[in-house]
């Protein structure tokens, strides 16, 4: 697992941006780029190119399926969305997410999937 990788973390909540970051940080990930809704989400990963986007599914402005349907691929994509939305969550899977997680989430579940999808 490359600890060098770029991780952008979408989520209008400032709570939840800092709850993964620091999770991340405690895995020995240390460059961010912090966005708050979709429209900034999709301008900071043309400028940046991160190697994984954390993104929220319900965002302001662009939505986070609608960001994943315009990057998919490009990027390993974990979806972060609320218990009881699966239909999305399948959603995300058949856009090309490469995994989620579900909030509210605990460390365990963020550096396992981090882990998961940069092996």
């Amino acid at each position: 697992m490359d600890k060098n990788t770029k991780i952008l973390i979408a989520d209008d909540s400032s709570f939840m941006r800092k709850v993964l970051k620091g999770i991340l940080e405690g895995e020995g990930f240390s460059d961010f780029i912090e966005c708050e809704n979709g429209k900034e989400c999709l301008e900071a990963f043309r400028k940046e190119t991160p190697g994984i986007v954390f993104l929220d599914v319900v965002m302001p402005e662009v939505d986070g399926l609608e960001v994943l349907r315009r990057i998919g691929g490009q990027a390993k994509i974990i979806m972060v969305s609320a218990v009881g939305q699966e239909k999305i969550i399948n959603e995300a899977k058949e856009l090309g997410a490469s995994g989620y997680i579900t909030k509210p989430f605990n460390w365990k579940e963020v550096s396992e999937e981090a882990k998961k999808v940069l092996s």
